[in-house]
């Protein structure tokens, strides 16, 4: 691990804002939270295994300008999702850790506010804050816009009733004994999953809160990258479901991916269903239907795997 910059850090601070970055820049996020930062706040990104001198460079000018306290690290090799989550706690100061994606914004100026203030009333032991997405964008990103607004962008009312099932690491403020007895699973590998095995394993033993506190998620993927996230993350799910089986089981996902298993050739529809999903002129919620049906095939096969091996 390598320093890229730091400055004098709080002995003991309320809070450690915690940003992991893969090749994203991390730069917007880190300057709004240094804005509305206390003495007490301390902020950490984790560059995971980027190895881009440019960016490294352009990082350190930009904090170099602050004055809050910003320490940036980079590691040399891609530890993963939750190897970096993890690895940002063991370098935090903080009694609080709020993680933050890098393509996430603070939904308002108050945003790091409601967190010190639900820290301070002491009402739960992890806080979920939610996220957002920009009411229009690139048409490149249009469908997952919309898959998000649907499916992800729900007000803490809406959350609480499923409890651990709206949960993400993208915005989620956790305190730090609960991190030091569960950390994030490292056998999640590439994309997907790791924080939804965590939230289920957390919300046993913890009081799981959940917040009107969202980010906006402005790093929104093309469709091919969500074709491609959802094919290969399925051995995450598969892990997921074996961890957690009766929680999955209550989730349309596993209902959709089991009955899939059960269908003798259903992968042979995924070319159908990928075609569906990047035809623009088809109406977005047929779209949606496509992906979801292409997400839980890929799922169906992972689901099956796992149960042979």
């Amino acid at each position: 691990m390598k320093v890229i910059r730091t400055k004098q850090r709080p002995r003991r601070p309320q809070l450690s804002v915690l940003i992991p970055f893969y090749r994203d820049d991390p730069r917007a996020t880190v300057l709004s939270i240094a804005s509305m930062a206390t003495p007490q706040v301390e902020i950490l990104a984790w560059d995971d295994g980027t190895q881009d001198t440019g960016l490294s460079a352009a990082i350190e000018t930009t904090i170099s300008k602050q004055s809050a306290n910003i320490s940036v690290f980079s590691c040399p090799d891609n530890q993963g999702r939750s190897g970096a989550r993890n690895a940002l706690f063991e370098a935090a100061k903080g009694d609080w850790l709020l993680f933050l994606d890098a393509d996430m914004q603070p939904g308002d100026e108050r945003f790091l506010a409601r967190y010190l203030e639900a820290i301070a009333s002491d009402a739960g032991d992890v806080f979920f804050g939610g996220f957002t997405v920009e009411s229009s964008g690139p048409g490149e990103t249009a469908l997952h816009r919309e898959l998000s607004r649907v499916s992800d962008c729900a007000n803490a009312q809406a959350r609480t009733e499923h409890g651990p099932q709206h949960v993400a690491s993208s915005n989620l403020c956790v305190r730090r004994d609960v991190l030091e007895a569960e950390p994030f699973d490292p056998n999640f590998t590439g994309w997907g999953w790791e924080d939804s095995e965590w939230a289920a394993r957390v919300a046993q033993t913890y009081r799981l809160v959940h917040l009107d506190n969202p980010a906006v998620h402005l790093g929104l993927e093309t469709d091919d990258t969500l074709l491609l996230r959802f094919a290969t993350s399925g051995p995450n799910y598969a892990r997921f479901t074996e961890k957690h089986p009766e929680f999955a089981q209550d989730l349309p996902l596993f209902r959709h991916a089991t009955r899939l298993a059960k269908t003798p050739g259903q992968s042979v529809m995924r070319p159908l269903l990928k075609v569906g999903v990047k035809a623009g002129f088809l109406p977005v919620r047929l779209r949606i239907i496509a992906l979801k049906l292409w997400r839980a095939s890929h799922y169906a096969q992972a689901l099956k795997g796992r149960a042979t091996s």
